[in-house]
């Protein structure tokens, strides 16, 4: 089979190698979708944390299901899974945070992923396509990412949420908001982005830090109140930095990008704000089960977001126009047929 391997920063090789063969409790299953994500951007720029090189990245995959022992599957089945690989007995497991355990090991990050032809992956992480098909399925994980996001944040309908950063993970975001009943508003630097969030996700206000003072323009938006919610998706040091000025009286901030430094707010203006301020990383499974029940209800249409795609083939040739902000993506998919 064929895979492509990341070997350093700004390098991907396509290389060969035999099918896997699953081991007792895993299965074999044939890639389908490929979802290219801010993981695989940063590791191929080599912004990363917890990454070593060289790595096959992808984890954002839908599936066919070839052979192993899982119950309830057959062979030809449409599926995705968990990618967050888990040890089930540190001391977030044991509290049913799967998400950040311990010795946690998420596919196409700390182990080898899915761009290639086949993976073997643990049957308890697969999950049933549920009659999606196999570009909703591949955006199923992403989606997880932006409702576990949410829910961190308890976000409720009273809520003003300020979203920042309008990638893939910020458009979930800004759904699961709407869902929740919010009033949402986006901050980007990308003028298309902000508009496709306006015209597409019904967002109720965009700002653009190219044009306006965010936190001027967040006080008029908001009647002087600011935001309760914050929620960062742009991964930025200097956005996050920032946000906590942007943070209501007794609001939240809930940081799910990633960036490698530390982050620095004043104390006393934090402390007197009584903020909360928390982390959200990864999804569990009761994330997955929402966003697959959001889309088959049609709460979601994630299809919108597909605006690019390229083959398994030419995914290195193709990658550096995918990821350009100059081409106006919103979400790239890699096909294997």
């Amino acid at each position: 089979m064929k895979f492509i391997v990341c070997e350093k920063p700004q390098e991907f090789k396509l290389k060969e190698k035999e099918i896997p063969e699953p081991k007792e409790g895993e299965v074999l299953l044939k890639i389908k979708r490929i979802g290219i994500c801010g993981t695989d951007i940063h590791a191929f720029g080599g912004t990363q944390p917890y990454f070593e090189y060289p790595r096959i990245l992808g984890h954002e995959l839908a599936a066919e299901y070839v052979k192993g022992n899982a119950a309830g599957f057959k062979p030809g089945d449409k599926v995705t899974f968990i990618p967050y690989f888990n040890c089930g007995k540190c001391v977030a497991c044991r509290n049913g945070l799967t998400n950040c355990c311990v010795n946690i090991k998420v596919f196409g990050v700390h182990i080898d992923g899915g761009m290639a032809e086949y993976v073997s992956i643990p049957e308890q992480y697969l999950l049933h396509g549920q009659g999606l098909d196999y570009d909703e399925l591949a955006l199923v994980e992403p989606l997880a990412i932006a409702a576990h996001g949410v829910r961190r944040a308890a976000v409720k309908s009273t809520d003003t949420v300020l979203v920042m950063g309008a990638g893939p993970i910020g458009i979930g975001l800004i759904q699961f908001a709407k869902i929740a009943g919010a009033k949402v508003i986006v901050m980007d630097i990308n003028d298309y982005r902000l508009n496709f969030c306006k015209t597409e996700l019904n967002a109720d206000e965009t700002i653009n830090p190219l044009n306006d003072d965010v936190a001027v323009k967040l006080a008029e938006l908001t009647n002087g109140d600011m935001a309760n919610v914050v929620i960062d998706a742009t991964g930025n040091r200097n956005v996050m930095n920032s946000a906590f000025n942007y943070i209501s009286h007794g609001g939240r901030f809930v940081l799910v990008g990633l960036q490698k430094g530390e982050l620095s707010f004043s104390h006393p203006d934090f402390h007197k704000r009584e903020s909360t301020l928390m982390s959200s990383r990864n999804a569990t499974i009761e994330d997955f089960e929402y966003v697959m029940k959001c889309l088959k209800e049609g709460k979601i249409d994630p299809k919108k977001y597909i605006t690019h795609r390229t083959s398994f083939l030419e995914m290195i040739t193709d990658f550096g126009q995918l990821i350009d902000p100059k081409n106006n993506v919103i979400k790239a998919l890699i096909e294997i047929e």
